[in-house]
């Protein structure tokens, strides 16, 4: 890496990367192998705790306006007094629907719900903020694995089993909020019009126990129940293949709706989102090549009901 890429990293904003248009890679230092599956919880930098500071003392105005304490404020959205307080105080990111039902309740007319973007964008990496933009804007996006599910893919208890394993350890507020944080991803499945989803995975990530017997049983579960939605399809690459063109390792490929390809890779705390039009382009073809060396979606989803079978 240079010396100008490394300062691009650490200073491009975490919008500058979807919209980048100078033929380029953007770098961001990432913070675990497994980040691009999901956010810290937390918010990242400076900017990003004060988006979330500024979103806490608005809550706190508001719910004091309408005459509330915390802990009955807390009883109205579902959390306690002391979560309310988290809220308020900028330690705590609440998900898009408890910021929905905090304006609701506060009666604020949109005021809390007008924060929304900026707040969840908040809990992100600053790296990865921009790929959980695109994210929400594709028309398509298309991943190859390797080592785990893909996020949007993973069920809460499978989460929970990577984010355990994660060393330095996790303290468990941090875990609670990752999880939320992973879970608002997959609402990419129930957005409509429905983004065109594809997913193809190496056979030895249907063989990992990660947390148990028991949460690779759900996971499988689960993997069939995505594989049956009419936007989603489910590969899987043999292990016996001779073959394979995503020998360089895991990727996603983003599509948005004005036909422009991001393609995001991560390895060993580094993430990179490039938008240079060849390399995307070279990326897809490459992806189109390891479709096609994968089992079809049928027989994928096959090989996943044996395995199921067999715990």
């Amino acid at each position: 890496m240079t010396e100008s890429t490394t300062e691009r990293a650490s200073t491009a904003g975490a919008q500058a990367a979807p919209d980048s248009g100078d033929g380029g890679v953007v770098v961001h230092l990432g913070d675990g192998w497994e980040s691009d599956e999901g956010g810290t919880g937390r918010p990242e930098g400076e900017a990003g705790r004060g988006v979330v500071a500024a979103f806490g003392k608005n809550m706190k105005t508001l719910r004091i306006r309408a005459g509330l304490d915390r802990e009955e404020f807390g009883r109205r959205i579902g959390y306690s007094a002391s979560t309310v307080a988290s809220f308020e105080q900028g330690r705590r990111i609440p998900s898009p629907r408890t910021i929905d039902k905090a304006d609701e309740v506060a009666g604020a007319d949109g005021l809390l719900v007008a924060w929304k973007e900026e707040v969840e964008r908040a809990q992100y990496p600053v790296f990865f903020q921009g790929m959980a933009a695109l994210e929400k804007e594709a028309i398509e996006l298309l991943s190859y694995d390797t080592l785990v599910f893909k996020g949007l893919l993973q069920t809460e208890e499978y989460m929970r089993a990577l984010l355990a394993m994660r060393r330095p350890v996790l303290d468990q507020e941090t875990i609670e909020q990752r999880v939320t944080a992973r879970l608002a991803r997959q609402e990419i499945f129930d957005r409509w019009p429905a983004p065109l989803l594809s997913f193809v995975m190496d056979e030895s990530v249907l063989r990992r126990p990660y947390g148990g017997k028991g949460v690779l049983r759900g996971q499988l579960e689960h993997l069939l129940l995505a594989g049956e939605k009419r936007n989603v399809a489910i590969q899987v690459m043999p292990l016996d293949r001779e073959e394979n063109a995503g020998l360089d390792g895991p990727f996603t490929i983003v599509t948005r709706k004005d036909g422009k390809q991001f393609v995001y890779t991560e390895a060993q705390g580094t993430g990179a989102l490039q938008t240079d039009p060849e390399q995307t382009a070279l990326a897809a073809a490459r992806y189109g090549i390891i479709r096609s060396q994968a089992l079809p979606t049928r027989e994928s989803l096959e090989l996943v009901e044996g395995y199921l079978g067999a715990l």
